[in-house]
């Protein structure tokens, strides 16, 4: 089985290839500071997390083996350290400032929307991340790698290091929990599939 072009590049870096760390931390730098504000609510806290994440890829070159993908071994790294910084205080309740919310929402497309339909959005949108946010600790994890990194079960599973049976579980009460707080919006909670 030919090795995924990410495992490559890790098991250069193995060797010493300091481009190939270039090459990995460039592709995986905005997504890891994503998933992480997404777990602690905090763009600073989010970046520096982001920064140990890949600091202990880097030391922990030497023995890296290629058994799973690496997104699944990266994001495993990176659920352990911002787990670790919301128990130990760092990133519960992060605030975000306005500039931080203006400069997402200008990155959203513009389809047109009045002035009414925007801040409708953003307001459910805010909610949606609240609700999120309000999750216990590995029920948010598992929401943000399986909605907005798409990891399947299985790379869940490792990156939680539990079960996939585990793994299921936490996401069907994350949905639940999603469900009831979402109801009077009269959709579908996120990830929810139709019956």
């Amino acid at each position: 089985m030919a090795l995924e072009r990410d495992a490559q590049l890790m098991l250069r870096v193995k060797e010493g290839d300091d481009a190939s760390f270039a090459a990995l931390l460039e592709r995986y730098r905005a997504p890891v500071i994503h998933f992480i504000y997404r777990m602690v609510q905090s763009q600073h806290i989010a970046e520096e997390l982001a920064q140990d994440v890949f600091l202990r890829v880097y030391r922990a070159r030497k023995g890296y083996e290629p058994n799973a993908k690496f997104t699944t071994w990266l994001f495993r790294i990176a659920t352990h350290i911002a787990l670790n910084a919301i128990r130990d205080g760092r990133g519960e309740r992060g605030t975000e400032s306005l500039d931080d919310q203006e400069a997402r929402a200008s990155e959203l497309p513009d389809r047109r929307r009045t002035i009414e339909q925007a801040m409708l959005e953003d307001a459910r949108l805010a909610e949606v991340r609240r609700a999120v946010q309000a999750l216990p600790a590995k029920q948010r994890a598992a929401v943000l790698m399986h909605k907005y990194q798409e990891l399947d079960y299985a790379q869940i599973a490792r990156a939680l290091g539990c079960s996939e049976s585990a793994v299921k579980s936490l996401l069907f009460r994350a949905y639940e929990t999603l469900r009831r707080k979402l109801a009077h919006f009269g959709v579908r909670a996120a990830g929810e599939t139709p019956s």
